[in-house]
């Protein structure tokens, strides 16, 4: 296993962690937790090295982390860091904060949790969390030991990212969304580098896109055919991620005892900088032969925004592109349906046709018609 500087801390994080999301479930039941196969497979895991398990108040319906904490007992809670998130959108009071903590920690079987985050940070949940005050509370919930260190994920764009990095100075880690397809989308690599120059640890997550990276369709397989050194997609995903030296874990939601045994023979060569010229040539075409599958060329640019009305365009387009690269209507669907991912006031409804981000848009894009078309998508049956 290798390791990797871990923010300000005097302590290295293993490159891969742990991501208890997407754990072995029984008879497709997501709250039921194959508990026997699960810690059989963190336990191979931290045995070989890595020493970072992910995980939130909701994930498996509560069950991820019960099981984290039936896994690293034994002895093996002493050789990891463990992370888990306050649920930000169900929290409305200081009392909140508490009630989901001592709950965590009581599944967890720990007396401290070592990094707590702020769950899926976005326009709408954050001003929440500063009128809740959240930061006088996390203050007082490291000095009576209840957790050691704060931090955030985050889900929404790059001046919100920055914002955030810049309203307090206890944060320790930021968690994003980072992959060799994301290179612009939310934090971005903007924000990598900006989290990493304020000295904070930068965990990444969906570094395949939630796997949908490693399963490509032919004309994307005949393009990793052509790589010199012969590797998995799921492969080349990972040492993309690894290959920038700001990264400091990179989380894996491995559901199979085969994924962890492959993820921690990966790791193994996660060097910063490993990837030749010609390894980056390679996955740019990958790059770019997905994203000329996606129905509208929308780069992600943001120049169409704001719109006057609010409604999010790049958002809505990036999630309309990806369901059909990836022939994943259901997932994006849902998303496009939750408040919490997209609020009414941002949908397309929203949109009067004014034209002005079509006047903006590089791409020379019919933005309104578009929209449209997304709309249509998102919001289909079946």
């Amino acid at each position: 296993m290798k390791y990797r500087k871990f923010g300000k801390l005097d302590w290295q994080a293993s490159a891969l962690g742990f991501g208890a999301m997407r754990l072995q479930i029984i008879d497709g039941n997501h709250g039921n937790v194959d508990e026997i196969a699960v810690i059989k497979m963190m336990r191979y895991a931290i045995d070989h090295g890595v020493n970072y398990i992910d995980s939130a108040h909701g994930y498996h319906r509560g069950n991820s982390e019960i099981v984290i904490g039936k896994a690293l007992q034994d002895g093996y809670r002493s050789k990891v860091k463990v992370a888990t998130k306050l649920p930000c959108h169900v929290v409305n009071s200081t009392a909140d904060f508490d009630r989901c903590l001592e709950e965590q920690m009581e599944r967890l079987q720990t007396k401290q949790i070592d990094f707590y985050l702020l769950h899926h940070l976005n326009r709408l949940v954050w001003p929440k969390m500063v009128k809740l005050g959240i930061f006088k509370w996390a203050d007082k919930a490291i000095a009576d030991g209840r957790i050691a260190h704060f931090g955030f994920s985050f889900h929404d764009h790059y001046d919100l990212f920055k914002e955030i990095v810049d309203s307090y100075d206890n944060w320790t880690v930021a968690q994003i969304q980072y992959n060799f397809m994301d290179e612009e989308f939310q934090a971005g690599t903007r924000g990598l580098q900006y989290a990493y120059e304020k000295d904070l640890a930068v965990v990444i997550m969906e570094p395949l896109r939630g796997g949908r990276l490693t399963v490509p369709p032919e004309n994307v397989a005949k393009i990793w055919e052509e790589a010199k050194i012969q590797r998995t997609p799921q492969e080349w995903g990972l040492r993309w991620v690894w290959n920038h030296p700001e990264v400091s874990v990179v989380l894996s939601g491995m559901s199979k005892m085969e994924q962890v045994v492959e993820n921690v023979a990966f790791a193994a060569h996660s060097q910063p900088h490993n990837l030749t010229a010609e390894d980056l040539a390679l996955i740019a075409r990958v790059r770019d032969t997905y994203r000329a599958m996606g129905p509208i060329d929308c780069t992600g640019c943001r120049y169409c925004m704001p719109c006057p009305n609010g409604v999010e365009i790049p958002r809505i387009f990036g999630w309309y592109n990806e369901a059909v690269i990836h022939n994943s209507p259901q997932r994006l669907r849902s998303y496009y349906s939750d408040p919490n991912m997209l609020d009414k006031s941002e949908r397309v409804e929203n949109c009067i046709k004014c034209e002005i981000c079509v006047e903006k848009c590089p791409q020379n894009l019919p933005i309104p018609e578009l929209l449209d078309k997304a709309h249509a998508f998102l919001t289909a049956k079946g």
